[in-house]
């Protein structure tokens, strides 16, 4: 008898479930379609100052562009930063042998369009960049003293100059050196 019972709840449970699972999901289409009359009715009652561009949201009513800092409608079409999926370790070498081993994490700066050519194109783009910072490493200068502002700037200079040589249609824009650390071996 208490198995019948507790199998009986259930059923009655599935049930009253699925009515009312059918019934949000009726009553959401007709909210959604009460929410797209309103937003019309308010969109022709509504006059305003400002002058931003329309868009229409997923239900097809049109919303307000949003704005950036500087009053502008914000564009997709501006930059997109391309972030290496590993850091580069450059060896330092004095005397014939590894003195020390710089680990940089650097992300690039190009056109948004050129965002998915980047992704295809990392292995080639690591080159670019690691072949010119082991070209920098040899200087014996430039990764010695990494706190002045010169050798810094140097450093991001010579891999923009590099990049920009290499894929000159991918509008790559600046080099960020995000960190930068030097173990001593």
């Amino acid at each position: 008898m208490k198995n019948l019972v507790t199998a009986l709840v259930a059923v009655v449970c599935v049930i009253i479930g699925g009515v009312i699972g059918h019934m949000l999901r009726g009553g959401a289409g007709d909210a959604s379609a009460a929410t797209h009359a309103e937003g019309e009715e308010h969109g022709k009652k509504e006059e305003s100052g400002d002058h931003a561009p329309k868009e229409k949201d997923s239900h097809g009513s049109e919303k307000k562009a949003k704005k950036d800092d500087h009053g502008k409608a914000s564009a997709s079409s501006g930059s997109s930063y391309f972030r290496f999926t590993r850091e580069f370790v450059v060896p330092i070498i004095q005397n014939e042998r590894v003195a020390s081993l710089v680990i940089l994490n650097i992300n690039i700066e190009a056109d948004a369009s050129a965002s998915d050519r980047m992704l295809t194109q990392e292995p080639m783009l690591r080159d670019v960049v690691m072949t010119t910072l082991v070209e920098i490493s040899g200087d014996g200068r430039t990764f010695q003293s990494m706190t002045t502002i010169e050798n810094y700037e140097t450093l991001r200079s010579l891999l923009l100059g590099a990049l920009q040589k290499k894929f000159p249609d991918m509008g790559i824009k600046n080099v960020l050196i995000l960190d930068i650390a030097r173990q001593d071996l």
